[in-house]
């Protein structure tokens, strides 16, 4: 059936034979309604192909259906699994979804939630922020005026909603998993601009501290972590590495990192796991494709989404602020191995 977006709510009402109002409440399934006139409304709408619409129904109701969303980026599929959980749920409650993304830029990440105030949204999810280098007091100030969530962030604002991976446990377990495997000098691979990167390190070295290993000789900074260019940036970085360290293990804080370092291994000829294991993070589809398949840790990306998606419209409509944690999963493929060495 294709729409009409010209026709409007008056043409469906003359077509009926009734008022504005009555065409309004049938649209809206409100009650009031004789059977015999919902009918004749459904069916004009049906002959003129009408479409409410939904900005003057807001004006109305001063109610906004938009919900914005802000990603670091539309190169990690981890974002794209998260959004898909949004998205899903918001679609329940007849909520639309508007995307910005921030390009892992802490400014641009501003201004994005700056241009969805301005389209007076119902509220805003920001995935992976970077709620440090922003400015705390800017977060601050929006929460006072909208619903906020945060999803996979750990600096406290008053009055926003999170939804979380324990991001510690789940590292503290990846590398507990590789000391079993008879790993001890494990390279640390991060980005940079981001909560989870921050969480991730510092759990990094608190366990290499309590195995008396110096944490810096072994941590690695390839920049841009979610970009088109994560993958490649990640194997040159390493490749020079891999080069000289004594590392018999690698940690990578996402899947795209892990990917890139199993690309420098082939470069340089290391086999995987024989010579070095390697485990990444979040689990999104392409540690299903590379060979080997890459262990990693599961994010629960489509139930930080829908997570995130619920907790905002409860605090929309309850003024609530929550928090939910969810639980990483480790997911053992054939990157990783024990270390004979």
């Amino acid at each position: 059936m294709e729409y009409n977006i010209k026709t409007t709510i008056v043409d469906v009402a003359k077509r009926a034979g009734v008022s504005v109002a009555t065409v309004s409440r049938v649209v809206n399934d409100k009650d009031f309604v004789r059977d015999a006139t919902r009918r004749k409304v459904l069916k004009a709408i049906n002959e003129l192909k009408y479409v409410p619409n939904m900005s003057a129904r807001e004006l109305h109701t001063q109610h906004s259906t938009n919900v914005g969303v802000v990603v670091p980026s539309v190169y990690n599929m981890f974002f794209a699994e998260v959004i898909d959980g949004i998205e899903d749920f918001l679609r329940q409650g007849s909520y639309s979804l508007l995307l910005n993304c921030a390009q892992n830029n802490p400014q641009q990440e501003m201004n994005c939630i700056k241009a969805f105030m301005s389209r007076n949204v119902s509220g805003v999810i920001v995935i992976s922020p970077n709620t440090n280098g922003i400015n705390e007091e800017f977060y601050k100030e929006i929460a006072k005026q909208i619903s906020l969530v945060f999803i996979n962030a750990y600096y406290h604002i008053p009055g926003a909603c999170y939804v979380t991976n324990d991001e510690a446990m789940g590292t503290e377990e990846a590398l507990n998993y590789l000391f079993n495997l008879n790993h001890k000098r494990i390279l640390f691979v991060r980005g940079v601009n981001s909560d989870s990167y921050e969480i991730k390190e510092i759990t990094y070295r608190r366990i290499m501290k309590s195995k008396g290993i110096a944490a810096d000789d072994y941590i690695i900074n390839i920049g841009e972590g979610n970009g088109m260019n994560t993958v490649d940036d990640t194997a040159k970085c390493l490749a020079k590495t891999l080069s000289y360290t004594d590392a018999t293990a690698i940690f990578c804080c996402n899947d795209l990192m892990g990917v890139g370092a199993i690309n420098a291994c082939k470069r340089l000829g290391k086999l995987i796991p024989q010579d070095i294991s390697i485990i990444g993070y979040d689990n999104i589809s392409i540690s299903h494709f590379i060979e080997p398949k890459l262990t990693t840790m599961d994010q629960n990306m489509f139930q930080l989404g829908s997570n995130a998606a619920e907790l905002l419209i409860d605090n929309i409509n309850t003024n609530r602020s929550k928090r939910v944690t969810l639980y990483n999963v480790l997911v053992v493929r054939y990157s990783t191995g024990y270390n004979n060495y």
